[in-house]
């Protein structure tokens, strides 16, 4: 819809059939606002449906975005909580998805955490992802697997095999009993 002046207002059917609008329709200053912040708030809802299409996200990192592009942080929690409330924005899925694919790609249960902690996802969800999760004797065994070939390492390899490990996101101890488990011998470090 044109306004006078020539600006342009993108409006829905809903904003159509609530303020009754009309061709011709002479509105006042304070409809004109109430109108401009109903279609921000359809625009949002928009935008935010075409986000979550193209990508999944949690409704933090939703709602981020859309502040980001302009949305009001109000527009953007409330284009949030309808998707949410639609079943299109599920945090507690997201999650789940998350573990699976950085368990897949060999990291452990820290780099996890961290994972789910940068993507806003809230922490009273991170158990029950975390839970599906395979063991990380699994994890590692693959991924040593993957990095040696089946080839012995010397000093240098195995300290350097432990290191990629630990920044992976396992415990000091699991590396050490994955290593001794594939017969590679290590010196004792502290937990880390």
């Amino acid at each position: 819809m044109y306004l006078e002046g020539g600006d342009l207002l993108r409006i829905t059917q809903s904003e159509l059939l609530h303020f009754g609008l009309y061709a011709g329709l002479d509105m006042d200053g304070e409809t004109v606002v109430e109108l401009r912040k109903s279609a921000a708030r359809s625009e949002t809802r928009a935008r935010a449906a075409n986000m979550i299409s193209a990508r999944p996200l949690s409704k933090k990192e939703l709602s981020g975005k859309l502040r980001a592009k302009g949305a009001s942080e109000e527009d953007a929690a409330a284009a949030a909580g309808w998707l949410e409330e639609i079943g299109a924005l599920d945090d507690a899925a997201y999650a789940a998805m998350l573990v699976r694919h950085y368990s897949a790609m060999g990291y452990g249960e820290g780099r996890l955490r961290d994972e789910l902690y940068r993507r806003g996802v809230p922490k009273d969800l991170w158990d029950e992802a975390l839970a599906a999760a395979p063991e990380a004797e699994e994890v590692l065994e693959r991924v040593i697997a993957q990095k040696t070939g089946g080839r012995p390492l010397d000093e240098k390899g195995r300290k350097r095999l432990c290191d990629m490990l630990l920044r992976r996101g396992f415990s000091w101890r699991d590396v050490k009993a994955a290593m001794n488990k594939t017969g590679e011998t290590i010196e004792e470090q502290e937990d880390g």
